[in-house]
Formats: structure tokens, C-alpha cells, sequence
């Protein structure tokens, strides 16, 4: 039972005020958009901090629900949310086959590359082109992230031992 101490002194330590690990359906993540809203609440939370942090959590938590590759071992996918004293950090990790690393690293980097007015016309350029993916998305999600937070976003590809990849994504959002 001492796992259950280690992970509450790891969640502590890392100021984590929110943890979820396991599926992702539209109802979970109306559940976790809640629960953190409450949090956010009852902390007494800027509104305008509150409007960033949530439009992040949306774009991350669709994120997973859309993109996640199905793998042959079903990993499922995390959420983290932690609260320091001037920002928010927003961590998201799910399974993605090995073969779509290279066009999603490429993507990121693309965007971490571009100043806020470069942030700007890449969100209206994909707007006006409006290329809906097959799973549903445009590609605005991460453009929006980074242009919400104002800050690069943080990202990793971590090989399991399945050949496939565990893709993380950490975006921070100052707080007002």
C-alpha cells in the first residue's frame, strides 16, 4: 500500500491538482474540465487566467480523444494539470503509432518556430483552407495552444517497447 503514499507525495511534490490516466470519452472529459473548473473556483482563480487554462485543457483533452493512435497493447492516455505560484502547467500524454512521429515532430516545431503574429496567420491560414482530418480536426489545436499560453510548447516521443511511441505534450499558462 505504499505505492498509494508515493504517488499522493509525487502529486505533491510536483504540485499536481489534477490526475486522470485511463480512457477518454467526451463524458470523462467533461468531467475533468469540471472538476478542474471547480478547482480553479474555489482557488479564486482570474478570470482571464481561467478562460486560457480552459480552452488549453479542451484543446488537449480532444487532443486524446481525436488523435490517439490505436496501438496494439491499448496504452491509455493521461492528464495532468499542476498548479505553481505564477503559472499553470498542462500535461497530456497518450500512444501514437511509430510512423506518425516524424509529421507530428515536424508540425511542433513548425509552430514552436513562429512568433505571435506567426501564430496568427498560420490560425487564419487553416481556417480559410479549412482541411477537416478524417478524425475530425483542422489542425488548429496545438496552433491555438500555443497562441493561448503564449509560450512554446513542450513535447516528447517516448519509445515503448511495442515499436510504437508515447507522445507528451506540456503547455504552461501564466497566470494573471
Amino acid at each position: 500500500m505504499k505505492y498509494i503514499f508515493d504517488l499522493h507525495q509525487t502529486m505533491l511534490d510536483h504540485n499536481l491538482i489534477l490526475v486522470y490516466e485511463g480512457e477518454f470519452t467526451q463524458e470523462i472529459t467533461k468531467s475533468v474540465l469540471a472538476m478542474a473548473e471547480r478547482n480553479m473556483d474555489s482557488s479564486g482563480e482570474e478570470s482571464s487566467t481561467k478562460r486560457k487554462v480552459f480552452n488549453v485543457m479542451v484543446e488537449c483533452l480532444q487532443n486524446i480523444v481525436k488523435h490517439a493512435d490505436e496501438v496494439d497493447h491499448n496504452h491509455a492516455a493521461v492528464f495532468m494539470i499542476g498548479k505553481h505560484e505564477n503559472e499553470y502547467i498542462i500535461i497530456s500524454g497518450n500512444p501514437i503509432r511509430q510512423e506518425n512521429v516524424a509529421s507530428l515532430k515536424e508540425k511542433l516545431e513548425h509552430i514552436n518556430g513562429l512568433d505571435k503574429d506567426g501564430l496568427k496567420t498560420l490560425y487564419k491560414d487553416i481556417i480559410k483552407s479549412t482541411e477537416i482530418s478524417d478524425k475530425g480536426g483542422a489542425g488548429l489545436g496545438f496552433v491555438d495552444m500555443a497562441r493561448k499560453s503564449g509560450q512554446k510548447l513542450g513535447f516528447d516521443f517516448v519509445e515503448m517497447e511495442d515499436g510504437n511511441s508515447f507522445f507528451c505534450l506540456k503547455s504552461c499558462i501564466e497566470r494573471s
